[in-house]
């Protein structure tokens, strides 16, 4: 099996991956006389339709059996108070500079003790969906947070006789022990008022207070399952997969990486048209080998923005659940979700793995090409970085822009251009790591990469469908391609409307800005988190070469 549950008595001592302080006061509320452990996604439908305050919509959820519904299940939408996304400020990662176990410890023997007096909640899921990688996690949430419970099932694999048999089956990962979360949305601890996510990646277990979003459970889970991938020979992966395929030609894997809203799920999902064969992985979530190249998704289904999907919208025939948006009645007397963010941003919703009809669980099929999706005003639609070293440095210092998928704190400035190393603001352990990963995924495997400008070319919006013709051309091989100005190991297409000027000193000015501050970004890393994130000095000594060069004009 991939992850252990359970050890032999004499394994069960101090030092061994499965137990710590944190560890064993996370997995031991599991086991009080007030927790009740259910796995029937059926029986915990019922439980979350029946939660005070569910709003049961009249809008069916389609083919409820094949995702293990009962038949005539409907659409629930469940909203939170204030908080409608992600908070970064709430996350402590033991490891990190500063962050004193036996301090936090504390904290978690406080919140565990107080589960006392609630009835709780402990279900299982499994994460991946192949055999080659497949987890079991277990989350504990109380009694009046059932639509947490469920949708934290339907966001992964529930438990089923397929996935038992699978995982009976599968490698074994390592010595992990399973994943354990425990979760109270309803304690907030005095020294963290604002809420606090928790996390010893050592020891797969994490503890979330305060935090009522649901986003925040599921990348909390994905966060302890990436790092576990990360341990043992996978590039972890915030972001989407798809095989693009002609009969006449090789099929071709393009990994697309980006945070909410930088384009990356309507990319992972366009159908072209019927031009190609499309395969989708998934549009958030998976894992590259760096054995093989293979690919495996971690979820089942997608946590999708409600933003862009009018009520009329073919997509949200797939709906299974949706979190802060509104409902209305309409002129049939039918109660529906009310989408598109008028209630709030950040609108969510679970949609089922029925939405991408070309599905699959597992690509053998190598990956080709990686492509970094950044709002970048200096960079032109689409670049090609030949260069391992500085593919890898320029996914570390990914540009895009803050999204209503994250709490803010009040007067920042959502236009400003912010950096997100690799699209993964989750992880947990040294972001050199994935520098190391991702550059032999470009050297050792001869994965192309790519960079996307899904935003402004200076000030002109580079519009969807030149984007989707890029990655048509890439996929069939016919993009040409030339040196960007002197950047050398840089190439563009020219593309009419968005062709650099070099000769243009107000653009002169941008790139050389925009390039500067990827590299005091980088230079920042150096004491950041006691200089944890630290990148090696080669990634730093290409972005100023490439500054020179653009200096010299």
């Amino acid at each position: 099996m991939s992850t252990r549950s359970n050890y032999k008595r004499e394994e069960i001592k101090t030092g061994d991956i499965a137990f710590s302080p944190s560890r064993s006061t996370i997995e031991t509320a599991f086991y009080g006389n007030n927790v009740e452990k259910i796995t029937d996604l059926k029986l915990i439908y019922e439980m979350a339709k029946n939660a005070k305050g569910t709003i049961v919509t009249d809008m069916p959820v389609h083919e409820p059996s094949a995702i293990g519904l009962p038949e005539g299940a409907r659409v629930l939408l469940f909203n939170d108070g204030e908080i409608v996304g992600r908070f970064a400020g709430a996350r402590v990662i033991l490891g990190e500079a500063g962050v004193d176990e036996g301090e936090m410890a504390k904290v978690l023997r406080e919140a565990a003790f107080l589960t006392r007096y609630k009835k709780m909640y402990h279900t299982q899921s499994y994460i991946g969906l192949d055999r080659d990688f497949i987890i079991r996690a277990h989350l504990l949430v109380p009694q009046s947070y059932e639509n947490t419970l469920y949708n934290w099932l339907l966001n992964f694999q529930n438990i089923t006789p397929y996935y038992d048999e699978m995982y009976a089956n599968s490698k074994p990962i390592g010595n992990e022990p399973d994943i354990y979360i425990l979760s109270d949305p309803d304690y907030c601890h005095p020294k963290f008022p604002d809420g606090l996510a928790y996390f010893d990646p050592a020891h797969n277990c994490a503890c979330l207070l305060g935090m009522r979003y649901f986003g925040e459970h599921k990348k909390g889970t994905l966060t302890l399952a990436w790092s576990i991938a990360n341990r043992n020979g996978y590039t972890s992966c915030h972001g989407g997969l798809k095989r693009m395929a002609k009969e006449d030609s090789e099929p071709h894997v393009m990994g697309v990486f980006g945070l909410s809203g930088s384009g990356k799920s309507t990319l992972t999902h366009a159908k072209h048209g019927g031009r190609y064969d499309v395969t989708v992985l998934h549009d958030d979530a998976y894992i590259i080998s760096n054995e093989n190249g293979s690919s495996v998704a971690m979820e089942p289904s997608y946590f999708d923005k409600t933003q862009d999907y009018p009520l009329t919208s073919e997509d949200n025939k797939y709906l299974i659940t949706v979190q802060n948006c509104g409902a209305t009645i309409d002129s049939d007397g039918k109660t529906v979700i009310v989408t598109e963010d008028i209630r709030n941003g950040n609108g969510r919703a679970i949609k089922s793995k029925l939405w991408a009809a070309n599905r699959v669980d597992k690509m053998d099929d190598p990956v080709n090409s990686i492509i970094w999706l950044m709002k970048d005003a200096a960079l032109p639609p689409v670049v090609k970085l030949d260069n391992p070293v500085i593919a890898s440095a320029m996914g570390a210092c990914l540009a895009t822009k803050r999204t209503t998928a994250e709490r803010l704190a009040e007067g920042t400035d959502m236009n400003a251009l912010v950096f997100e190393p690799y699209a993964n603001p989750f992880r947990t352990y040294p972001l050199r790591e994935d520098y190391e990963k991702f550059k032999s995924l470009f050297k050792e495997r001869g994965v192309d990469c790519y960079i996307l400008n899904t935003g402004h070319f200076i000030d002109k919006k580079i519009p969807k469908e030149v984007t989707i013709r890029i990655i048509e051309t890439i996929a069939d091989g016919t993009a040409e391609f030339n040196k960007l100005g002197p950047l050398g190991e840089i190439q563009t297409m020219g593309i009419e409307g968005f062709v650099p000027d070099f000769k243009d000193k107000n653009y002169l000015d941008i790139l050389d800005s925009s390039m500067k501050k990827r590299i005091d970004f980088i230079d920042s890393l150096i004491e950041a988190k006691g200089g944890r994130d630290r990148l090696p000095e080669e990634a730093s000594i290409a972005l100023n070469l490439l500054l020179l060069k653009i200096k010299s004009l």
